[in-house]
Parts: structure tokens; C-alpha cells; sequence
């Protein structure tokens, strides 16, 4: 009977990275030290993050809207949640209408925000 992995299988080598030199693990090693344990140590400033700008709200948007896009968004994970826990056995499945009821209560009290915002009156 022909074998076909061999014994061991080939696999390819390790390919060599300069960065785990026992010396650059040392030199980095003394650094992190330094810079947590040592105050007179140079420090190399922490450069600040650029906030992503990928998921972005319009600031113009006015609050209903976003309200309303907020619903939307609730309803739609509430209704994966449930098409979800019908799919799981039963020990994940209660996990999964926990979770459903977390975000059908967060879904009634955006409505109910929504429910109170005052509507200009439109017979002035």
C-alpha cells in the first residue's frame, strides 16, 4: 500500500530572523526594563495614536436619525441572535437568548428615547 504523507512529513525549515538574536532579545529586554523601572532612563516618547476614522458618524446628523439607525441596528443583531440560538445546542443556546434579551431590552430603551423626543410642531 503506497503511503502518501511521508514519515515524518517535509515541512519547511525555519526561516532565520535576525530579531531573536540572544543579543537583540537582551538589548530589548533592557530597554522595557529601563523604561518601566529606571526614572533617570531615556525615554523614547509614546507616539499618539490617530483615532481611525473608519467608522465614522456624520456629526451633522440630527439625534432621531441616529436614534432610528440605532433601532435598526438592535433589531437585526436581536434577530441573529435568535436565528442563531435555534441552531446551537441547548447549553449554548441559553447563552445565546441571554444575549438576545440584553439586546432587545438595549432596543426598547433607544425606542422609548426615540419615543420622547419632542417633534418641532408643524402647525406654528
Amino acid at each position: 500500500m503506497f503511503k502518501v504523507t511521508p514519515n515524518p512529513p517535509d515541512t519547511d525549515p525555519i526561516p532565520y530572523d535576525a530579531a531573536l538574536e540572544p543579543q537583540n532579545i537582551k538589548d530589548a529586554a533592557d530597554r522595557a526594563i529601563n523604561f518601566y523601572l529606571s526614572p533617570g532612563a531615556h525615554k523614547i516618547p509614546i507616539p499618539s495614536r490617530n483615532t481611525g476614522k473608519i467608522y465614522l458618524n456624520d456629526p451633522t446628523v440630527d439625534n432621531e436619525t441616529l436614534l432610528v439607525e440605532a433601532t435598526e441596528t438592535l433589531s437585526s443583531a436581536s434577530d441573529m441572535a435568535r436565528e442563531l440560538a435555534d441552531s446551537i445546542d441547548s447549553s449554548q443556546r441559553k447563552k445565546m437568548l441571554i444575549l438576545r434579551q440584553v439586546i432587545m431590552l438595549s432596543e426598547l430603551t433607544v425606542n422609548r428615547v426615540l419615543d420622547n423626543q419632542r417633534l418641532p410642531n408643524s402647525s406654528q
